[in-house]
């Protein structure tokens, strides 16, 4: 049996090919709930719906975070940007923050002979270790800018509770104050009603002591 192994493809060279020939992106999905979306980065047929079939899943965007979280695998990635899939601009903004458009770069400096992959390499780790520094910087004052916050947010919430003490100490005096007014006043009716009971009583008996002495004054006819 001859075979014409010019015209004869297995399955899964066929299927590469295929993936190859059509118009191949790197984009997003959109998953996650209302206002807390994250997007896998996925290889997909531009023909496809933005969230239907794709084709491999390289990794995942996360723009919740501060700074945002990327998780990439980046030799797919590198791969998929060789074989000429194009990523949106958004994708392409991330494939570059990670430093594979920078590898494509690189490497293709190396084709050229411009330098060596030694060269090529030492250039990229030295890319990245920067780019990692300056990532860690802004971690570092977005944890110390949260920090600043939480402790000014304690630092008013005491000037608040000591406003609100103070506040219900003064009514608490207001009311302590108006509550001794009224009992001094009650106090000083009281008195005086007592004061007017008095007189009131003792008035009667200065009005009828001349009428005890009319008696007296009948002694002369007795002769």
């Amino acid at each position: 049996m001859i075979i014409n192994r010019g015209s004869f493809q297995c399955r899964a060279c066929r299927t590469k090919q295929n993936l190859l020939n059509m118009a191949t992106k790197i984009r997003l999905q959109r998953h996650g709930r209302k206002d807390y979306p994250f997007y896998p980065i996925v290889i997909a047929d531009s023909r496809a719906p933005r969230d239907g079939r794709f084709i491999e899943r390289i990794g995942s965007y996360n723009p919740n975070t501060n700074p945002a979280t990327i998780s990439l695998n980046f030799e797919r990635a590198l791969y998929w940007i060789n074989v000429g899939a194009i990523p949106t601009d958004t994708v392409r903004n991330i494939l570059s923050r990670e430093g594979v458009m920078l590898m494509k770069h690189l490497q293709g400096g190396v084709k050229k002979g411009a330098f060596t992959e030694e060269e090529a390499q030492k250039r990229f780790d030295a890319w990245k270790a920067e780019k990692d520094a300056k990532l860690e910087a802004v971690r570092n004052k977005v944890r110390e800018d949260k920090k600043a916050a939480g402790k000014q947010r304690l630092e008013d919430e005491a000037k608040k509770n000591e406003a609100k003490a103070e506040a219900v100490a003064q009514k608490r005096a207001e009311i302590a104050k108006a509550k001794a007014e009224a009992e001094a006043e009650a106090a000083a009716e009281a008195q005086a009603a007592e004061d007017a009971a008095k007189a009131a009583d003792e008035a009667p008996a200065a009005e009828e002591a001349p009428a005890a002495e009319a008696p007296a004054e009948e002694a002369p006819a007795a002769e």
